[in-house]
């Protein structure tokens, strides 16, 4: 829900450079990822590598203009599903989101800060 909010606020009211258009590419990612862990038991690496894929799906939707294709242009709604323009900086901000996710997930998920270190010493 936490997540939610924070997309919720940055499209509604950050209108800078840096956090609208990169914090909430970044976000978005983890939140889809959260979201679809939440719903479904699937393995970390399954998911993420998923929810990457349907990322960049959606920015490559965006590369094409599948919304203008479509007849959506002014739907808003659409706009806010399927995005308006492609950047390779999005592209970025998903990736760096989702090895964000993987990272916290093998953190978090039982190996601790020591998971480089051999078992055996």
């Amino acid at each position: 829900m936490l997540l939610l909010g924070a997309e919720i606020f940055i499209g509604a009211y950050m209108h800078d450079d840096i956090i609208r258009p990169y914090g909430g590419d970044f976000l978005v990612v983890i939140l889809l990822y959260c979201l679809v862990r939440s719903c479904c038991d699937l393995p970390v690496l399954y998911t993420a590598g998923s929810v990457l894929l349907f990322s960049y799906l959606i920015e490559t939707t965006q590369y094409f203009r599948l919304a203008d294709r479509l007849g959506l242009k002014g739907n808003s709604l659409a706009r806010i599903v399927l995005g308006s323009y492609f950047t390779w900086t999005d592209i970025f901000s998903y990736t760096l989101g989702i090895l964000t996710v993987v990272g916290l997930e093998r953190w978090i998920g039982g190996e601790g800060l020591g998971w480089y270190q051999r078992k055996n010493l």
